[in-house]
């Protein structure tokens, strides 16, 4: 059984950066696609972005294209995503999860395993 973690959130001014982490523990996940998603108040969990276990397959929702980055250690067994220029409407809690099958897919039912998420709020 593995255990993800997430790390690094946080209350950030509009315009700024955030860097999240999401560790594993129980078994490697260098083999499995890793994503991010996210959940605001009275919303539907949402796509972020996702990486195959290689990165040569990587998707991002078009809501954070060319301001967030994700990115992954498999020899540290941890995903991460940048976050910069940030805005209100990317306030929610970020969720990381791991999907078995290893395609990089954007529904959350995909995914096998979550974290236990991170709040990221961003001011005005």
């Amino acid at each position: 059984q593995v255990q993800l973690v997430e790390s690094g959130g946080g209350l950030v001014q509009a315009g700024g950066s955030l860097r999240l982490s999401c560790a594993a523990s129980g078994r490697t996940v260098s083999r499995y696609t890793l994503g991010w998603f996210r959940q605001a108040p009275g919303k539907e969990r949402e796509f972020v972005a996702a990486m195959n276990w290689s990165g040569s397959r990587i998707l991002y929702a078009d809501s954070v294209k060319g301001r967030f980055t994700i990115s992954r250690d498999n020899a540290k067994n941890t995903v991460y995503l940048q976050m910069n220029s940030l805005k209100p409407e990317d306030t929610a809690i970020y969720y990381c999860g791991e999907d078995l099958t290893n395609v990089v897919l954007t529904t959350a039912s995909a995914y096998d395993y979550w974290g236990q998420g991170t709040q990221v709020t961003v001011s005005s």
